[in-house]
C-alpha cells in the first residue's frame, strides 16, 4: 500500500548542510548577503581605523662594500672575491650581537639596552653581492638614520678587530662605508592600502564562514531539496505563504488568481498521479507539530478537487484541536464522534458544502478518548464504507509529534500527506514524525511544503516558475 519510502540517516537528517551543490551556495550567500557584506565593511573599516592610529614607522638603510687586501694578480682577485662573499653573510649577522650594539649605544650617547635595540636592526646581504645593507626601523626617522650609520661604522670596527690576527700585516678584510642612511621623509608602516584590502579580504572570509556556521547548525527544513535529504518520499508542490491566512482559510475562492490558489489547483493535478494502484483515494493530511497549515490545505485542496468535478468529503479527524468545521464555516457540533458512537448515522452526519460536490464530516463532540476512537473497528468499517461512497476522501488529522492519532488513522486508510511549514519544521521533526508514520506501518504518499516565502533567497514561485506573489500583482 503506497508508495515506498525510506528516511534519511540521522546525521542526514540533523544536519541540511552535509550535502550541498552550487545552487545551495548561492542561495547561501543571496540568503546571507547583508551579514556578509556588513562583516566586510567592518573589516574594511577596522583594517582603515589601525593604519589612521597605528604609530608610523620609518625605515633608514646604510650600505657596507666587503673587499679583501693584498691581492696583486687575477687569481688572487678572484679567489678573494669568494672569500668575501662566504665570509659576508657572517659579518651580517654580527649586526645584532652586544659587540656592535653596546658601542653604537655609548657613541649615540641612548638611554637603550642591546636587548630594546635589536629588534629594531636588521642586516642583509643580497644574492652574490659583497655589500651588507644595515636597516633600522623606528618610530623617529632621524633616530632611524642615526642608528643605521653608526651601527654600520661599528660592525667595520668590530670585523677589523676579529680578522687581524697579524698586527704587523692587519686585516685582509676590509669593510667600506660606501652609503651612509638618509633619514626617511615617508613612513614605511602602516600600509593603510594593503590593511584595509586584507581587512576587507578578513571581513569577506569571516562573513562566508558565519554563514557556512549558521546554515549547518540551522536544521530547519526551506525548501525541497532539504526534504529531499531527509526522506525519499515525493513532493507533491509548495504552498505560499500568505500573511491573511487565519482571516482568510479558503483563499482559492476568496482570492482565485493568487499564487496561493494555483499552489492548490498544482496540489489537486499532482494528486490524481499519486498511488495509482491503490483502489481507495484516501488520504490522511497530518504534520509534525501544530501550526504547519495542515488544515488549511486539507480544505482548499478539498474546494479545489470538487471544483474539477470530483466527489469529495473532508473529514474532521481531529477529535483535540478540530478546524474543519470552523474554517468551512458549518455546524461542527455533530460529526465524526456521533457517528463512532451510533448516536448518528453518517449519511445524517454528513453535510453538503455549497452547491458544489465537496462534503463535510465535521469532527463533532470533542471525546475523551480520540486515539481509541479513531483506532477502533467501527472506524476501520468506517474508512473503508467512505471510501467507496466518494472519489476522493480527506481526513485533517492531528500532529504526529504531540499524539498517536495520525498515524493509527493513516494505517487504516492506506496513505498519509505530511504536511511540512518551510522555515518552522525542524529536520529531526519531520524525522521522527516518519518514524511514528513507519513504526505504525502507515506509508508516506507524499509530502506538502507551506508557508514557502514569495521574497529572498528562499523564494518559491507558484507552479515553481518563479512566478512570485508581487509580480502577479503587477499583471492587468
Amino acid at each position: 500500500m503506497g508508495e515506498s519510502w525510506t528516511r534519511a540517516k540521522p546525521s542526514q537528517s540533523i544536519s541540511l548542510g552535509a550535502r550541498v551543490e552550487l545552487q545551495d551556495y548561492l542561495r547561501l550567500l543571496r540568503k546571507n548577503l547583508i551579514l556578509i557584506a556588513m562583516l566586510t565593511v567592518l573589516g574594511g573599516g577596522a583594517g582603515l581605523t589601525y593604519s589612521l592610529v597605528a604609530t608610523p614607522e620609518y625605515s633608514a638603510s646604510a650600505k657596507v662594500f666587503v673587499s679583501t687586501s693584498g691581492s696583486s694578480t687575477v687569481s688572487e682577485l678572484a679567489q678573494g672575491n669568494s672569500f668575501t662573499q662566504a665570509r659576508v653573510k657572517t659579518y651580517a649577522d654580527l649586526i645584532t650581537t652586544a659587540s656592535v650594539l653596546q658601542p653604537t649605544i655609548d657613541a649615540l650617547s641612548i638611554d637603550r639596552s642591546v636587548a630594546s635595540l635589536r629588534g629594531h636592526l636588521s642586516a642583509s646581504t643580497p644574492l652574490n653581492t659583497s655589500v651588507i645593507n644595515v636597516t633600522v626601523t623606528d618610530s623617529d626617522p632621524d633616530f632611524a638614520a642615526a642608528l643605521a650609520t653608526e651601527a654600520s661604522n661599528q660592525l667595520i670596527a668590530v670585523v677589523e678587530d676579529i680578522e687581524t690576527t697579524d698586527a704587523t700585516a692587519g686585516s685582509p678584510v676590509a669593510l667600506t662605508m660606501v652609503q651612509e642612511a638618509e633619514v626617511p621623509t615617508a613612513p614605511v608602516a602602516p600600509k593603510k592600502t594593503l590593511n584595509v584590502a586584507l581587512g576587507l579580504l578578513l571581513g569577506l572570509a569571516l562573513g562566508v564562514g558565519v554563514a557556512l556556521l549558521r546554515t549547518t547548525l540551522d536544521t530547519r527544513i526551506r525548501n525541497e531539496r532539504d526534504l529531499e535529504r531527509i526522506i525519499d518520499a515525493p513532493v507533491l508542490g509548495g504552498i505560499v505563504f500568505d500573511p491573511k491566512a487565519k482571516e482568510r482559510p479558503l483563499l482559492i475562492h476568496a482570492d482565485a488568481r493568487s499564487p496561493r490558489s494555483e499552489s492548490f489547483r498544482t496540489l489537486r493535478t499532482n494528486l490524481q498521479f499519486l498511488d495509482a494502484d491503490r483502489a481507495s483515494r484516501s488520504f490522511v493530511f497530518t504534520s509534525s507539530i501544530p501550526a504547519e497549515g495542515k488544515s488549511t490545505t486539507a480544505a482548499n485542496l478539498a474546494i479545489a478537487l470538487a471544483d474539477a468535478g470530483a466527489k469529495v468529503l473532508l473529514v474532521g479527524s481531529d477529535l483535540r484541536r478540530p478546524k474543519v468545521g470552523s474554517y468551512m464555516g458549518v455546524e461542527s457540533g455533530t460529526g465524526l464522534t456521533d457517528v463512532l458512537i451510533g448516536r448518528l448515522s453518517v449519511d445524517d452526519a454528513i453535510q453538503r458544502w455549497g452547491r458544489t460536490d465537496l462534503h463535510l464530516l465535521p469532527a463533532g463532540t470533542i471525546p475523551p478518548n480520540p486515539s481509541e476512537l479513531l483506532g477502533s473497528a467501527l472506524m476501520a468499517n468506517l474508512v473503508e464504507d467512505l471510501g467507496s461512497r466518494f472519489d476522493v476522501v480527506l481526513y485533517d488529522a492531528p500532529p504526529l509529534l504531540p499524539v498517536t492519532d495520525a498515524a493509527i488513522l493513516a494505517r487504516m486508510v492506506g496513505g498519509a500527506i505530511v504536511i511540512v511549514a518551510s522555515g518552522r519544521t525542524h529536520a529531526n521533526q519531520l524525522d521522527a514524525a516518519c518514524q511514528a508514520l513507519e513504526t505504525a506501518g502507515a506509508p508516506v504518499s507524499g509530502l506538502v511544503l507551506t508557508m514557502l516565502p514569495t521574497r529572498g533567497a528562499d523564494a518559491y514561485g507558484y507552479g515553481r516558475y518563479g512566478y512570485t506573489y508581487a509580480e502577479q500583482k503587477d499583471v492587468k
